[in-house]
């Protein structure tokens, strides 16, 4: 099945509020797992989330890692207003904050200086992206050497109807907002194949693809020294 292209923000208010108060508990636990099981005891101090929505991924790795200070970067502002009323109500503006920008080479150069970032994580972005490389390339200049990086997104499933299946099995009960944009974005999503193809263009030969659930792919290594 070839990739048919969604919108790259997700910046209706509506549709912002819908995944704020949707429940990603699931997907977002298995992230945090498969960052503790991949890099133990990683005790970096600054980690940057690329496409990081209402924050609850940032919240949750500042929870889990008291030591480091997250910077969540998303395009779309009004993912960003759920996730800075989360902050204040866990207590952490201190340690997490929130950076509205659009991933291009110019802003990437907003977040930190290059080589700052001791963790690079991104959760269900690159699907939405048209052109791969815009993440990819702000990993290249984000990371130190030894960085940790963990990617995870949805992949493309053979079929219309496979996505189908996935969207009933896994949204049956969301909103219809949300179960639209679950189906699209599996139409989005970029094969492993793809995924691995882009890695060797962007000189990423340092991290493996493989697959860590029946909809998600994962990115995962660290930058070499």
């Amino acid at each position: 099945m070839k990739r048919i292209p969604e919108p790259e923000l997700m910046d209706e208010t509506s549709q912002a509020r819908a995944y704020a108060e949707a429940d990603f508990s699931e997907p977002n636990q298995l992230f945090l797992e498969l960052f503790a099981e991949h890099f133990p005891g990683f005790d970096g101090n600054m980690v940057v989330d690329l496409g990081c929505g209402p924050a609850d991924i940032a919240i949750d790795f500042a929870l889990c890692y008291s030591d480091a200070r997250v910077i969540g970067v998303d395009g779309a502002r009004a993912m960003l207003e759920f996730g800075y009323d989360r902050i204040a109500e866990a207590g952490l503006a201190g340690q997490v904050e929130l950076k509205c920008l659009y991933l291009e080479p110019e802003t990437v150069k907003q977040i930190i200086p290059s080589g700052s970032a001791d963790a690079v994580i991104s959760n269900s972005l690159l699907h939405h992206l048209a052109t791969p490389d815009t993440l990819w390339q702000a990993i290249n200049y984000l990371a130190r050497p030894g960085a940790k990086i963990l990617v995870m997104d949805l992949f493309r499933p053979p079929s219309t109807s496979a996505a189908a299946e996935l969207v009933t099995e896994y949204a049956g009960s969301e909103a219809p907002i949300l179960r639209s944009d679950f189906y699209n974005s599996l139409l989005a999503a970029y094969s492993p194949d793809e995924v691995r193809n882009q890695l060797d263009e962007a000189g990423l030969q340092c991290l493996s693809v493989s697959q860590s659930s029946d909809r998600h792919l994962l990115v995962s290594g660290e930058m070499p020294s």
